[in-house]
């Protein structure tokens, strides 16, 4: 190798090296770096990275693998918690044991219709709008918990993250929705219609409990904890449940009450899943949109509450774990 000679000053004069035989002259590149119509380290760089992310199918292969294991995570929680599952398998058997029993003969529905046949799809909406608290509570027990914070670290979108949790709600509701179906089956409930009618209800009921779903997902995320996300929840849950005809026949209520009654959700989705199935509908006479027409009315309001919470829950999600 060639000696290199420096001025007295310490400076490198390029003008007193002299490349050996195998050495690389001063206008040419050495072997890691770029010739002149070569793109330069940092070019490179970009290239390799931009070869590396995912584009397209790649990018939905992978979201989809998020959520999944997402919800996996969520569910396999209840084999350690088992007593998660109380409020989707007591609750909805002790309101079933409890109206057909206790308040039977206490409430006389209009026409003097079957009370157990018009009470199981009151009950059977009620479930499905109790989503909304297990999304609420269990998202805040993750914020509170510092689980979110590993999450951000991963490369995941961070809307997988409510998704799954969504999801994994809505598995957990399909076993209150089987509970109440089996109690109600016990007690003399019976489904007066086809096999089309069945399914559509399940299908308007499994909708409106993924809206309430995302409507608890944003009171979990503005809470401040797993407490305060149960109250909240609670204080939405109960009045919207008591001001519906999912209970008792809406006929008898006072005007303002009767026509906020009329247009409740939680109203429209019992109604619809009654006449789907066949069972007594007093609502069906009173002389108001929803009530007239339940099966779009629910779907309308599902969709709705879709198209405006599941944005603003991401935002809020994006907003919170940026602090």
């Amino acid at each position: 190798m060639s000696a290199v000679t420096f001025r007295p000053s310490g400076r490198y004069d390029p003008g007193l090296y002299e490349p050996g035989p195998n050495e690389p002259g001063p206008n040419e590149p050495g072997p890691n770096e770029p010739g002149p119509n070569e793109p330069g380290p940092t070019r490179r760089v970009w290239q390799a990275q931009e070869a590396a992310s995912p584009r397209g199918m790649d990018r939905l292969r992978w979201a989809f693998s998020d959520v999944r294991v997402l919800t996996w995570r969520t569910l396999t929680r209840i084999a350690t918690t088992p007593e998660q599952l109380l409020n989707v398998t007591v609750l909805p058997l002790v309101f079933v044991l409890l109206f057909s029993y206790v308040f039977n003969r206490a409430i006389v529905l209009p026409g003097h219709g079957n009370y157990r046949d018009y009470l199981i799809a009151g009950i059977f909406a009620v479930n499905m709008g109790g989503t909304a608290q297990g999304a609420a509570i269990g998202l805040a027990v993750d914020l509170s918990t510092g689980l979110i914070d590993r999450f951000r670290s991963l490369p995941m979108s961070r809307a997988t993250v409510i998704v799954g949790r969504t999801l994994a709600d809505l598995v957990t509701t399909l076993v209150a929705a089987t509970v109440t179906v089996v109690s109600g089956l016990a007690v003399g409930w019976r489904i007066h219609a086809g096999l089309v009618g069945l399914l559509l209800a399940l299908v308007l009921a499994l909708l409106f409990a993924y809206s309430a779903a995302w409507a608890g997902a944003c009171v979990g995320i503005l809470a401040r904890g797993p407490e305060s996300a149960q109250a909240v929840g609670l204080t939405v849950i109960v009045p919207l449940s008591l001001t519906s005809n999912a209970f008792i026949s809406t006929s008898s209520l006072p005007a303002g009450l009767r026509d906020i009654a009329n247009w409740n959700p939680v109203s429209v989705l019992a109604s619809a899943c009654r006449q789907l199935l066949g069972n007594p509908d007093p609502a069906a006479a009173i002389h108001s949109w929803p009530m007239q027409h339940p099966e779009l009315a629910s779907a309308l309001w599902s969709l709705t509450l879709l198209a405006v919470l599941a944005p603003l829950a991401v935002w809020l999600y994006v907003r919170r774990t940026r602090r």
